[in-house]
């Protein structure tokens, strides 16, 4: 971890002040079956190990993920040393508008594909009992991550308790009997990568297997063996699993570890890898994994299992309590299964409870998968079951990475956005080699795809990459907006001058390169694309490759007003500041289209897929900040109207994005009806890139396949349609629709150092607490007038959006907590 962020985040625990939630029974997912395929089985993880419970009763299904196990090694960083030479010519096809040549010459330009994250293996669990199965159910509770089955077989009653420790490091495991000597089960390893199996002291069996040297994408088929091992290349990593019995006996026969006659057992696992870092070869100079293994599954064994649960669960409520959401409700369905919740959801009923549920859900989610210290959360978290995982279960750089962690600040889980913060230090390692290599640029560059080994360049097995997504090259500006937008929530000052602020400068040295002049003098990019979108030309020939997409001009805009503003607060670099004012002011403009659309296209030509998934030209209303109802009205309104002629459907990330969008336009009615389609059943797993977007049993996030960057756009869009702080004000209940009349949120952050709770009635705001931590300014805005308690302040009445706001500014004491209630 980056010293920096090491410092800060350490601090920020210590000053975090959350408020500590009372268990709530309706924070539990509850099923009467076991899970019948993958996105039925319910995760746990500690940030580093995962595991995804089917819950059956006679033969239970574990399947088992380490956070590191990737296929592959550190990147090639020059593996197309010709790239740099056919830049001028795609340069100047596309000032031609022969936009075919371009993107033929494109393929010249591109470099290797990511590797793939990789699943670590099974554990099976057979347990012998007689009689009938009845009283089944499984749960996953919230309040403590621990997932539970239990059932009644003849007259004995059967219990299993699973959670992934983040104190210990491992994944605990307890069976239960209600009879004396009644509980007997065997338990075996396996895994789809290549392993042995032995057994240490009687009671442990020994998984020691190896990753591929390298996975070719799913969705890449043009090589004989898409898989290959080494013998000298390849992740290393050990899986042990033991058991303790409280009584009975424990024995060991082949592969398979037996426990008899007992009334209660534990089942320990623990696991590590060899991965020493983005840049060693994790066979050459890796980590000793079994000594790790061995190490963890040692001191978790010296204790009892409350001990260990006492633990996780202290350290888990530790973050999760920080937030509560209640949306009140009359007779809520907390009883009922998920299944039958969903179903009369989808069928057009109404449940607050589920969407509360949907919205701790996605946050226990990102605690479960991003810890401070460990890989970042990629396309599934840190779930997988696929040697060859949809688009390699990588980090996704044009839309989907940065999704992961939009809700981490607002959500009051800062810690957890540490993992992608501190990867912008080694994407900028590897991505300078890319600037350097692949464009003779400065600077540094990520474009649409990466992964744990840091690969920053345009993939494509050296030219077999379609340009439509391969060859976007703004990856550097979009994630740099993370750094910037971290600080405005933490305002650690220390944070932006030591690590974010020389990144930040380094995206942009790439980017001033990049740019060039169109025949007006004004800067563009060139060649550029919309990531995976295309247009249909003047002649009506479909493509992808052409100058300046307004996704590049948003981003761009970000990322030189984030340098300006730091410079400003930091003090320094007068002359570059000045510098990036004059370039931002001849910067191509936005555009707004012939339909009243915001223009994708640097030409307002028509799209190829009108309802497509990705939404990259309206970045600056969201994540962005260019664009606001309240501050740019008329883009905003092109923005509204882009919006609808994409239509409400998509994929289940599509769909998250866009209640983030709605919410910006402060239409919270939009938001919420594309939170129930974000909310209905998914049937299908397989591969659908236009409609059929929803959510699978186990709330996973159905693209399909399951991605779980829906999850957490699902879950920014609600943290916006509640509290928003883009702006230079903290607006209360901004976008709060008609479903949402009542109810309260408790413990979100907003920008400036605030910790924010709310109560509303009757769609009206009832009072909030405003708590500050930075001791900063509070600007607040309303729909009505409102008072802060002990404190003299006027408020200013003003119009926008058709709407009246009073805005109610007073400055703040650090560590203390403002009364805020409607004023009577």
């Amino acid at each position: 971890m980056n010293k920096f962020l090491f410092l800060f985040f350490g601090s920020f625990l210590l000053s975090s002040c959350g408020e500590n939630n009372v268990d709530d029974p309706a924070l539990k997912l509850m099923y009467d079956v076991p899970a019948r395929e993958w996105v039925e089985a319910l995760p746990v993880g500690n940030g580093r190990l995962g595991a995804m419970i089917f819950g059956r009763s006679d033969n239970e299904l574990i399947q088992l993920n380490e956070e590191s196990l990737w296929a592959g090694g550190p990147v090639n960083p020059n593996p197309n040393p010709e790239s740099p030479k056919y830049l001028s010519a795609v340069r100047e096809a596309l000032a031609a508008e022969d936009y075919g040549k371009a993107e033929s010459l494109l393929h010249n330009m591109q470099g290797l594909y990511t590797e793939s994250y990789a699943p670590l293996g099974d554990l099976r669990i057979v347990q012998h009992y007689s009689g009938d199965v009845s009283d089944y159910r499984r749960d996953l509770d919230l309040n403590s991550a621990v997932a539970n089955v239990q059932f009644k077989a003849g007259d004995v009653s059967y219990r299993r308790e699973i959670f992934a420790s983040a104190p210990d490091q491992v994944i605990a495991i307890r069976l239960d009997a209600d009879r004396k000597g009644a509980l007997s089960f065997d338990f075996s390893l396996d895994s789809q990568l290549k392993y042995s199996i032995s057994t240490e002291n009687g009671n442990t069996l020994v998984m020691n297997g190896r990753a591929p040297a390298h996975a070719d994408p799913s969705y890449y088929n043009v090589n004989e063996t898409p898989v290959i091992y080494s013998d000298d290349a390849g992740m290393r990593f050990q899986l042990l699993a033991k058991a303790i019995a409280k009584d009975g006996t424990v024995t060991v026969d082949g592969n398979t570890a037996k426990v008899s006659g007992a009334t209660s057992a534990v089942i320990l696992l623990s696991a590590a890898t060899s991965f020493n870092g983005f840049d060693k070869d994790p066979f050459k100079e890796g980590r000793d994994e079994k000594q790790i293994a061995g190490n963890y599954l040692a001191s978790a064994s010296a204790k009892s299992f409350d001990m260990l649960k006492k633990a996780h669960v202290n350290d888990y409520k530790s973050y999760f309590d920080r937030v509560s959401f209640k949306l009140d409700e009359q007779n809520p369905a907390i009883d009922k299964t998920i299944p039958e919740r969903m179903k009369a959801y989808f069928e057009g009923g109404h449940d607050r409870s589920l969407e509360a549920l949907y919205f701790q859900f996605n946050r226990y989610l990102l605690i479960s998968c991003s810890r401070p210290g460990g890989i970042p959360a990629n396309l599934q978290g840190i779930w997988n079951m696929e040697l060859r995982p949809p688009w390699s279960a990588n980090f996704t750089t044009n839309i989907n990475y940065q999704m992961n962690y939009w809700a981490a600040e607002p959500v009051n889980l800062s810690e957890m956005h540490e993992p992608f913060l501190s990867y912008v230090e080694k994407f900028a390692k590897t991505g300078s080699a890319t600037a350097r290599n692949f464009y003779d640029m400065k600077g540094w560059a990520l474009h649409h795809n990466a992964d744990i080994w840091g690969q920053t360049n345009p993939v494509g097995d050296l030219g077999n990459g379609s340009p439509i997504w391969a060859n976007w090259a703004m990856g550097g500006p979009w994630i740099c907006q993370h750094l910037f937008d971290h600080f405005r929530f933490t305002c650690d000052t220390a944070f932006l001058k030591n690590y974010a602020y020389p990144l930040m400068k380094g995206a942009a040295d790439f980017v001033l390169d990049w740019l060039v002049e169109n025949e007006n003098g004004q800067l563009i990019t060139s060649p550029s694309t919309s990531p995976e979108n295309a247009f249909i030309d003047s002649e009506g020939k479909r493509h992808s490759v052409a100058q300046s997409m307004t996704v590049d001009l948003v981003l761009i805009w970000d990322l030189f007003t984030g340098l300006i503003e730091s410079s400003e607060i930091l003090g320094v670099d007068d002359d570059y500041r000045a510098m990036l004012k004059e370039k931002l002011d001849r910067l191509y403009p936005l555009q707004i289209g012939k339909k009243g659309n915001l223009q994708e296209w640097y030409r307002d030509f028509d799209d190829a897929e009108p309802h497509h998934r990705h939404l990259s030209h309206l970045i600056g209303l969201h994540p962005g900040r260019q664009i606001a109802p309240l501050t740019t009205p008329e883009y905003a309104n092109a923005c509204k109207r882009s919006l609808e002629l994409r239509g409400d459907d998509g994929t289940g990330w599509s769909i998250g994005w866009k209640i983030n969008m709605w919410a910006r336009l402060l239409d919270g009615n939009h938001a919420y009806k594309l939170i129930r389609n974000l909310l209905r059943v998914s049937k299908t797993a397989n591969t659908q890139y236009g409609a059929g977007g929803g959510s699978y049993l186990n709330l996973f996030c159905a693209h399909p396949p399951f991605q779980i960057d829906g999850n957490f756009g699902g879950l920014a869009g609600m943290t916006e349609m509640l509290l928003q702080s883009h702006l230079s004000d903290i607006h209360l209940l901004p976008a709060l629709p008609d479903e949402w009349s009542d109810g309260s949120v408790a413990g979100l952050r907003a920008r400036g150092g605030f910790e924010v709770s709310i109560d509303w009635k009757n769609s009206r705001l009832l009072k909030a607490k405003i708590t500050s931590l930075a001791g900063n300014r509070c600007l607040i805005r309303t729909e009505i007038p409102i008072e802060v308690k002990g404190v003299s302040c006027k408020s200013e009445e003003t119009t926008a959006n058709g709407k009246t706001y009073y805005l109610t500014g007073f400055p703040t004491t650090k560590g203390k907590s403002y009364e805020i209630a409607a004023k009577k």
